[in-house]
């Protein structure tokens, strides 16, 4: 099991955004976590990348305890982001945003193949290396935020609302992408508010509504779940 997560609490203030969940990763999946708005999930992603603190519970990683493990230390064992919003740096270039995803790593060889292949997936920004990430299209910039992360060479990606905002043809590059980068061998964590696309491609997924998890099962069982249909696929 690569992650797992046992009971965790999390607050924001007096408010209690998590209520004891509980989840796991194996080695080699696309998991997914789909919800409403303020169900909990970009919360979910925070508390695994050690941005925001736990009250209660456990994370363990690779089998270690990393619950109150800095949120540097978490990328350098191999746990990396994308973040809902992007949140690329606007005043550098696209070849700067990449390597400043490789900024834990010295093996230069291994960073230029790495960066090879973050081409190779996004054309787009072979095309456009010398240009600042802020002067991107928003599909651009999705695609140089999951470039990045990449750039860690993760053991497990966090994707957090990678859609979020795109075109619909986009939508679609983005998630032929996302199977991919899991064929190629990265094991990956999505939160995405487009269950549809979500369900179709994740192995295992969970089902977040206002801080619990109520429901769990395989990407293909929670497609043609009626309660997931009604409440997120927009099908009665």
């Amino acid at each position: 099991m690569l992650l797992e997560i046992d009971d965790v609490s999390l607050l924001y203030g007096r408010i209690q955004a998590l209520h004891g969940i509980s989840l796991t990763v194996n080695e080699g999946e696309i998991v997914a976590l789909i919800g409403a708005n303020g169900a909990g999930k970009s919360t979910t992603m925070r508390a695994i990348s050690g941005i925001r603190p736990v009250a209660s519970g456990r994370i363990r990683f690779e089998g270690e305890d990393i619950t109150k493990l800095r949120a540097d230390l978490r990328v350098r064992r191999g746990l990396c982001q994308a973040p809902e919003g992007r949140g690329i740096f606007p005043g550098m270039t696209v070849l700067e945003n990449l390597d400043m995803g490789a900024y834990t790593r010295r093996d230069r060889a291994g960073i230029a193949q790495d960066l090879n292949r973050v081409m190779e997936l996004f054309p787009r920004l072979a095309e456009r290396r010398k240009q600042q990430g802020g002067t991107l299209s928003g599909g651009e910039q999705q695609m140089l935020a999951v470039g990045r992360a990449l750039m860690s060479r993760p053991k497990l990606l966090l994707l957090d609302e990678p859609s979020m905002g795109l075109a619909p043809m986009l939508i679609q590059q983005i998630f032929s992408i996302i199977t991919e980068i899991n064929e190629q061998g990265t094991t990956i964590l999505l939160v995405e508010q487009n269950a549809q696309q979500a369900l179709a491609r994740a192995h295992r997924a969970y089902v977040l509504e206002t801080g619990r998890i109520v429901k769990s099962g395989t990407g293909a069982e929670l497609l043609h779940d009626p309660s997931v249909k009604e409440a997120y696929l927009g099908v009665a």
